[in-house]
């Protein structure tokens, strides 16, 4: 027989005073909950012993209330599972079951109600590609070659021996033996100036990029935003009041010179230099020296997005622009989820030494500090060299995958998407032919099982030419070929 599932049992109303008898009351209960849905066909109820003792009242009227029950068959017996909730439950009850549902869905008198601006800045448009695990998803990693034997065995062994401490709440900076291996990593593998102090765990990038809005920015200012450039980071500046100044990005990045013209009095500017979202550029060093200098000479910030610097295929990972500043204007975010997988939901901002005390309260204000567990596994992880050994491993794949999209492009495409941005990541760009709507060429692969992402909604000013963003690093061999010749069908 089937394992009949538990549920929770909703709190049980008993009047001590009223004329009408104990089993009676607790009858019309057990149809009330059942007939609106509270309990649910198949529910295993608390033995007639334990809910007498849960009540403070005798057994007696408990059997009484589950004979009369039974008898009208709302209840059932079955012998080593207990009693339950009537999998067959008659036609009438269904039909009210039915009319709640349609009440609980059903709008308000008077129509929507008000929330606030900042609910409406968070809503986006409906993104039907990213609805599956499909072909060309953007941000995932290879899953299907992470070592989870080994990641497995981490967690397992940390969870098997969980300090008290562990398990209270723990410091907003973050597990202070994590941050020592993440400044240590940083300042090897990307040249960032720091030590630990100034190292801040978070849940993933995005939840580091709105503490940097929240702490560094008040309601109104402005802020440099490439365009086209991250959408995340397009909802996080927004919902903390910032207004976006758009900043075209050429061959070389961020065009430095048009944004001082347009936005001189900017607060801030937001950019990923190493490889620029989603277009694939490196910053020049040019641009960075002035960008770095307007800066110093505004009084501004940078907030400098390192998503996915690990893979560069045609020569050594970029220096950070956080190593090169000289005045303490860069804010550093990084995140694991790009080299491990995005359920981890770490990530870590390196934060100026005078700002540490502002980070730290912002931290705490939003969700106090991530998952204890999880950052004691990734502790172990860097220093017994996985993740060193894991990093080497994936750029090796992420380049035969990037070869095999060139190919798959070529082969089914032709001219029909010109590619851009293929010198590091795990994606890659191209602009579609003029007049070509991206927005319904993802949402037709949608239907097909391939999700690609359309480069328009990356724009604040609208592109003359629409284009696609075709993640590839948790894609197979087998699904990028077949990935892109669903794509030509729908072009």
């Amino acid at each position: 027989m089937q394992r009949i599932p538990a549920g929770f049992l909703p709190p049980v109303a008993m009047d001590v005073g009223s004329d009408m008898p104990m089993y009676q009351q607790l009858s019309e209960w057990f149809r009330r909950s059942i007939s609106s849905g509270q309990l649910r066909p198949g529910q295993r109820v608390p033995s007639t012993r334990s809910l007498a003792h849960e009540l403070g009242i005798s057994r007696i009227p408990v059997l009484g209330a589950y004979e009369q029950l039974q008898s009208e068959g709302f209840l059932e017996t079955f012998t080593g599972a207990g009693t339950c909730v009537a999998r067959a439950i008659p036609a009438d009850m269904t039909m009210e079951r039915a009319k709640r549902a349609s009440f609980l869905s059903a709008s308000p008198p008077g129509g929507s109600r008000r929330t606030s601006r900042r609910a409406v800045l968070m809503r986006s448009p409906e993104a039907t590609w990213l609805a599956n695990m499909g072909a060309f998803r953007v941000g995932l990693p290879a899953l299907d070659a992470f070592p989870f034997a080994l990641w497995s065995k981490l967690v397992s062994r940390h969870a098997r021996h969980l300090s008290m401490e562990a398990m209270g709440y723990g410091d907003p900076m973050g597990h202070l033996p994590l941050r020592e291996a993440i400044a240590e990593y940083l300042g090897a593998a990307r040249a960032v100036r720091c030590d630990a102090s100034q190292v801040l765990i978070t849940t993933g990038a995005q939840q580091a990029l709105q503490i940097c809005a929240h702490v560094l920015l008040d309601p109104g200012e402005r802020v440099w935003m490439e365009d086209p450039g991250y959408p995340g980071a397009h909802q996080a500046l927004r919902t903390a009041g910032a207004e976006l100044v758009p900043v075209p990005v050429d061959a070389e990045g961020i065009d430095v010179a048009h944004g001082a013209r347009v936005g001189a009095d900017a607060r801030a500017v937001y950019i990923s230099p190493s490889h620029q979202f989603p277009l694939g550029m490196a910053m020049s060093a040019s641009r960075r020296m002035q960008l770095l200098r307007w800066a110093a000479s505004n009084d501004a910030w940078i907030i400098e997005d390192d998503y996915d610097s690990e893979y560069r295929f045609g020569s050594r990972p970029l220096s950070s622009l956080q190593g090169t500043d000289t005045h303490a204007r860069v804010i550093y975010i990084g995140t694991f989820s790009k080299v491990m997988f995005p359920a981890l939901r770490l990530g870590y901002i390196v934060v100026p030494p005078d700002l540490v005390p502002d980070f730290h309260a912002g931290r705490d204000a939003i969700d106090t500090f991530s998952s204890m567990l999880y950052q004691s596994a990734m502790t172990e992880f860097i220093r017994e060299g996985h993740f060193a050994r894991h990093i080497r491993s994936m750029r090796t794949l992420y380049m035969e995958r990037r070869v095999a999209v060139h190919d798959a492009i070529r082969r089914y495409l032709g001219d029909r998407l010109e590619v851009i941005g293929t010198e590091a990541g795990m994606q890659l760009a191209g602009l579609l032919p003029p007049g070509v709507d991206d927005v319904a060429v993802s949402r037709r692969a949608a239907s097909m099982g391939v999700s690609v992402r359309p480069l328009t909604p990356c724009y604040i000013v609208p592109p003359e030419r629409g284009g696609l963003i075709l993640g590839y690093g948790g894609a197979s061999l087998a699904d990028i070929d077949d990935g892109v010749r669903k794509l030509s069908l729908c072009l």
